[in-house]
């Protein structure tokens, strides 16, 4: 099993205040979330089968692997590749709904209960693709927790339909984003803030709502705060 030794600061009051906003958030989403959990728990087991729920290992924080868990969107054991377009012939029709309005993703409210995940951080990568992250990125963006979401993920939050689009979405993939990703993640890890944190949030659910011009605003401002416009150039150049 692959495992990057990565170095990260002791927790810091900044670090702690974060850890502390996760588990009051993440305990309470739980708690009120848990009618519409079981909902849809229920509707996978009804419609698609088992397994309900959907595991993998990803790398966390200090180069270390934990399991993310997702409620599954595609069919069991089906093979492919290890990113998802859109019109991935495996998403089941329960899992297309899931995936284009993230619910797909709550249950990761549990890895950041449990402490392997955060709400907002870089978005945890499988180990296959971490290797492929230049040496530097990768110490700066395991530095930091995993998140449900980050700058990127906002950005790229029609990822799926990106790749779909593409001759070559493997290419695509390793060559436009993964380089667009590290960048993002190591402007987060060096330069985030729980006021960056909470706008990130704001600005995610502003876009999963549809309230466009309000993300928009959002988005500005937190390229911005991050510095992360040298990020957004090479991204539209390489597009």
């Amino acid at each position: 099993m692959i495992r990057w030794n990565v170095s990260f600061p002791p927790y810091e009051s900044g670090a702690m205040v974060k850890r502390t906003i996760d588990v009051l958030s993440a305990g309470s989403a739980l708690v009120l979330l848990s009618p519409l959990l079981l909902l849809l728990a229920l509707l996978l087991r009804v419609v698609e089968g088992k397994p309900v729920f959907y595991v993998q290992e990803r790398v966390g924080r200090g180069g270390g692997t934990f399991e993310i868990l997702k409620f599954r969107s595609m069919r069991a054991g089906s093979p492919g590749p290890l990113f998802t377009g859109e019109d991935d012939p495996r998403i089941t029709r329960v899992g297309a709904i899931l995936r284009k309005t993230k619910l797909d993703e709550i249950p990761q409210l549990w890895n950041v209960l449990r402490g392997s995940m955060s709400l907002v951080g870089p978005r945890p990568e499988v180990p296959y693709y971490v290797a492929k992250w230049p040496t530097a990125s990768r110490r700066i963006s395991l530095s930091v927790r995993p998140g449900i979401t980050d700058p990127a993920s906002w950005l790229l939050i029609d990822e799926g339909a990106l790749l779909a689009n593409q001759a070559r979405p493997n290419t695509y993939y390793e060559e436009v984003l993964i380089p667009f990703k590290c960048c993002m993640y190591v402007k987060y890890a060096e330069t985030a803030t729980t006021a960056t944190d909470m706008a990130i949030l704001f600005g995610t659910l502003a876009r999963l709502m549809g309230l466009h011009a309000v993300s928009n605003k959002a988005r500005q401002r937190i390229i911005e705060r991050l510095g992360a416009e040298s990020c957004i150039h090479e991204f539209e150049k390489r597009s």
